[in-house]
């Protein structure tokens, strides 16, 4: 702030009333000038940020998520695909390498998006099916191979100065999981496909995943081999006092047909390798699990007992139980309860691609979806499972 000067005249003095005044006066100028400046400072920083919001708003930019970024194109291509045949946006559609790809296979088929497919995978992951507990394998060739060492190597003692002997070399066994075509055709009317109120990609996916899932747990149990996977019950099976490689080894109910208490289910358990026990699941259907969870110990306890904590299910014998529904009934000679390490003993192996192809032809005034994927399953351990015979030998 300046000072103000104080011109006295000639021959008088200045008050101190004055001076104090003139003071005064030229603080408040100065306080002005330099509130005159801040405003101004302040005036032109909401002038910048208004211009800024505007031009945001005009511009309707998107929103910062990657996410949105990269979904957003790739979903209303394939929507497009699906409601017209519009295929444009997925020829020219670029995804990273990792993603599954929208490129027109050789064969005229279009690989589904990845939001849709991981869908359908969920949803098949969670049904009640062999594939939750077995071991599942994504393949890029038409089949897999297992390898399995199913015999023991040799071994001896020997002395500090005695020969060695020879002893037995260990067996690999190659297991070949050759996989098969899967498919689906769900329908749907051109007019509900017009429709843009309707879900076409979330339809879509819960009429595929609910046709895979059936038909998928279906064949991994009965399936005979051809055209389809190799279904765990139809191998063939012997007592497991003679078990060999090459066969499920099965224990007996002691009644033909039926079952008078849980001593078989013991047998079960203790039938399989300490090794696979650990990890065992019993499987078998509703029909069988209500009759088993009637089952009493000599001391009036139920074999099929509560879980210990909250939300956890019962457990017969202290091991899980999925419930297949496409495990046979109880019935005479039935092997309707499988127990074993599925992790091990059974694989699933699947490519990761999944192709839908859009046909408004075949079925007018409709649109048929064909979707396809390929999937195979075998019993890849045979000391891994064992099952419960409903017979007396």
């Amino acid at each position: 702030m300046s000072k103000p000067e104080l011109i006295s005249r000639v021959g008088t003095d200045v008050s101190p009333a004055d001076e104090l005044k003139t003071a005064i006066s030229g603080f408040m100028s100065d306080f002005k000038d330099f509130s005159n400046g801040v405003n101004a400072k302040i005036q032109r920083q909401d002038d910048r940020m208004n211009k800024l919001d505007r031009k945001t708003m005009m511009t309707n930019r998107p929103a910062l998520a990657a996410a949105a970024h990269q979904d957003a194109p790739h979903q209303k291509a394939f929507a497009a695909y699906l409601r017209s045949g519009d295929d444009d946006g997925l020829r020219g559609l670029e995804l990273e390498g990792k993603a599954l790809g929208t490129s027109v296979a050789a064969d005229g088929g279009y690989l589904v998006d990845p939001q849709t497919a991981d869908t359908i995978k969920g949803t098949l992951s969670a049904t009640a099916s062999i594939r939750a507990i077995a071991n599942v394998v994504n393949v890029d060739a038409t089949s897999f191979d297992v390898l399995v060492d199913h015999t023991e190597m040799g071994a001896g003692w020997a002395t500090e100065a005695g020969g060695v002997s020879e002893t037995d070399t260990p067996q690999i066994d190659r297991i070949s999981i050759p996989l098969h075509e899967l498919s689906a055709l769900p329908k749907a009317s051109q007019r509900l496909l017009d429709d843009s109120a309707f879900d076409i990609e979330g339809w879509l996916a819960g009429r595929i995943a609910d046709k895979f899932a059936r038909s998928e747990a279906s064949a991994f149990v009965n399936g005979d081999g051809i055209d389809k996977p190799k279904g765990l019950l139809t191998y063939p099976s012997v007592d497991n006092d003679v078990w060999v490689w090459g066969n499920l080894g099965y224990v007996v109910s002691g009644v033909d047909g039926g079952i008078a208490d849980g001593d078989p289910i013991v047998d079960l358990v203790y039938a399989l390798g300490a090794e696979y026990r650990a990890n065992g699941t019993f499987v078998m259907n509703s029909k069988t699990a209500g009759t088993i969870r009637k089952l009493k110990d000599n001391d009036g306890r139920f074999l099929w007992s509560d879980g210990l904590a909250a939300g956890e299910p019962a457990r017969l014998m202290g091991y899980p139980v999925l419930i297949a529904e496409d495990m046979p009934d109880i019935a005479s000679d039935a092997t309707a309860i499988a127990f074993g390490d599925f992790g091990a003993g059974y694989t699933v192996a699947e490519r990761p691609d999944l192709r839908v192809l859009r046909d408004p032809f075949s079925a007018k005034p409709h649109v048929l979806f064909y979707a396809t994927k390929r999937v195979g399953g075998a019993v890849s351990d045979f000391a891994a499972v064992k099952l419960l015979k409903f017979a007396t030998s």
